[in-house]
């Protein structure tokens, strides 16, 4: 089976201006998560942060990625439109995305949504239990029934997203809160999950269950088939069964627009 290319996109500020997050991802959270997916195997692994040209997405990267992780929190308003468009249309092609904790919040994930993706949140440093509910899908493969993380930011409902495909994980806070924190969807020929455990004040990300789910949700996402929603012509002479063009048309033999 050929590996499966992935991009790790991070935005790479708060691991650089706030000592605590520094102290938990000296080398980024990208490159925290590369480790991390490359002891799982079958990947071909590369990073892209905000402060590379094109934030490192150009066309030639993006055309060879198969599956694109998104991290962000602090700059999302900093992240180029034209960046989020082009991504958006390789997700539509067939390239896979994964979403991460407050990357909810990215212009790239309101995009593919098409809705607010807001919700409830609360910085305490509070236990969260991430319930498998859908112990057959192959994101949850390997997975205990419940990963139970110390400290996390809770997230909680309503959650501003359309409804998923499937609910894989949901979530449970200390102070009573709960959260559909891993959803799946299909944009296009694109297969996208979000999942939230991930706050960067907390080592969630070196959690050997966190890291096992993002590297199914690899596998999972990565481009299956041929892409669904490439436009073709086809010509009155090459349709399955014998048919005769009547009326005008608006289009040349080639089946291109005239004006």
């Amino acid at each position: 089976m050929p590996s499966v290319r992935v991009t790790l996109w991070n935005e790479y500020v708060h691991e650089r201006t706030n000592p605590d997050v520094a102290r938990i991802y000296p080398e980024g959270i990208h490159s925290a998560l590369k480790e991390a997916l490359l002891r799982h195997g079958n990947v071909e692994v590369r990073t892209a942060t905000l402060a590379e040209p094109e934030h490192g997405l150009t066309e030639e990267v993006l055309r060879q990625t198969d599956v694109l992780t998104w991290w962000g929190h602090a700059a999302h308003d900093d992240v180029r439109d034209d960046i989020i468009a082009r991504v958006h249309a390789r997700v539509l092609e067939g390239m896979g995305l994964i979403v991460l904790h407050s990357g909810h919040w990215s212009k790239l994930f309101k995009r593919v949504m098409g809705t607010s993706c807001a919700l409830c949140w609360r910085e305490a440093g509070e236990r969260e239990r991430v319930w498998v509910v859908d112990p057959g899908h192959p994101i949850a493969n390997g997975v205990d029934h419940c990963i139970e993380l110390e400290q996390s930011e809770m997230y909680g409902e309503p959650f501003g997203i359309p409804t998923p495909d499937d609910i894989v994980f949901i979530s449970w806070f200390q102070g009573g809160e709960v959260f559909r924190g891993g959803c799946t969807w299909r944009r296009g020929s694109g297969r996208v999950f979000y999942f939230s455990p991930g706050h960067e004040s907390y080592p969630i990300y070196h959690n050997p269950q966190i890291q096992r789910v993002i590297a199914n949700a690899v596998q999972w996402a990565a481009p299956q088939g041929r892409a669904a929603n490439t436009p073709r012509n086809t010509p009155v002479e090459s349709a399955l069964e014998p048919i005769i063009a009547r009326g005008p048309s608006v289009h040349d033999a080639h089946g291109t627009l005239t004006r």
